[in-house]
């Protein structure tokens, strides 16, 4: 069984920035995926970013060249620098991690709410 936990969230004006990170404990296999999606009031659950084991990243069009994925394979945690943030990056951000044949394993993080806000 794989625990994910994020920290980081919180309410920022336009244009600033955050950083959540998230951490993995368990059975982690050494080839994952690690991102984080979002979820809007309303909305579907959408891709924001991930991270595979060997750093290949990966971002949704709308967060591209302002948000950033990381990790520290050592330590099983990844991270999102998120700048010039918008009022449309209000939303509950999961942690999200991938293991196994064909990523068949899928586990979730409680999610860290951003909000957006003047």
């Amino acid at each position: 069984q794989v625990q994910l936990v994020e920290s980081g969230g919180g309410l920022v004006q336009p244009g600033g920035s955050l950083r959540l990170s998230c951490a993995a404990s368990g059975t982690i296999f050494s080839v994952n995926v690690m991102g984080w999606y979002r979820q809007a009031p309303g909305k579907q659950r959408e891709l924001v970013a991930t991270i595979t084991s060997g750093s290949r990243t990966n971002y949704a069009d709308s967060v591209k060249g302002r948000f950033t994925i990381s990790r520290d394979n050592a330590k099983n945690t990844v991270h999102l620098q998120m700048n010039s943030l918008k009022p449309e990056d209000t939303a509950v951000y999961y942690c999200n991690l991938k293991q196994g044949p064909v990523n068949m394993y899928g586990y979730w993080g409680q999610g860290t709410q951003v909000t957006v806000s003047s």
